[in-house]
């Protein structure tokens, strides 16, 4: 598989000016909601997205960040991709674009909350992110079926899985009792791995939780 990016004068970077074969093979597949197209259009175009947010953001950790948010935005917003009016790649590109913006006003925000705090909350526990499409894909599609779950255990559970917080941590950040974080908890792994077997199939069930 070729690159999807061309260097131009000033060593930007470019999508291609048209849609190959086998990425038109790859963009049908991602309309379709196909988990193998997915990871490889995630092979093909992630250096680009990373190297695009990396030279904006000048922070290779935001960039990957950012690379995520991409790809979980093109699988959630599949189905507004056009084919006609440009090829994935620059699809891709333009997403890229949006959530760099989108990072960089956030940085702004976080910069002005800590200057003007008394002072600064503990941060997010470091976690390892794997580079392998099966990872990232898993990542994505635990995101996607987190957000559909109610409310209330949908904010439980992303305190847990990306703050690393125990029940009792949780209740003492949300001030809700224990008893029901751990019912929230409890309820809301079963509505995930219901939805992720009963759409992805046993296996992925498995990785993703």
């Amino acid at each position: 598989m070729t690159t999807s990016a061309l260097a131009g004068p000033a060593g930007q970077l470019h999508p291609p000016a048209e849609e190959t074969h086998e990425s038109g093979q790859l963009a049908e597949g991602l309309l379709r909601g196909d988990e193998q197209s997915f990871a490889a259009i995630y092979r093909h175009w992630a250096p680009l997205v990373h190297t695009l947010a990396a030279r904006t953001l000048g922070d290779a950790r935001e960039a990957e960040d950012v690379t995520q948010q991409v790809f979980l935005a093109a699988w959630r917003g599949r189905t507004g991709f056009r084919p006609e009016r440009g090829p994935l790649g620059a699809w891709l590109v333009g997403i890229t674009r949006r959530k760099t913006v989108d990072a960089l006003a956030a940085r702004t925000r976080r910069t002005e909350l800590a200057a003007a705090a008394a002072h600064v909350p503990a941060q997010t526990a470091e976690q390892k992110v794997g580079t392998s499409p099966e990872e990232c894909l898993d990542r994505v599609l635990l995101a996607d079926e987190l957000a559909r779950l109610p409310l209330p255990q949908r904010e439980v559970l992303c305190l847990a899985f990306y703050e690393d917080l125990t029940q009792v941590q949780i209740a003492e950040r949300t001030g809700i009792p224990l008893g029901t974080v751990k019912s929230h908890v409890r309820r809301g792994l079963h509505r995930l791995r219901r939805r992720i077997t009963e759409t992805y199939g046993p296996s992925r069930s498995g990785a993703a939780l």
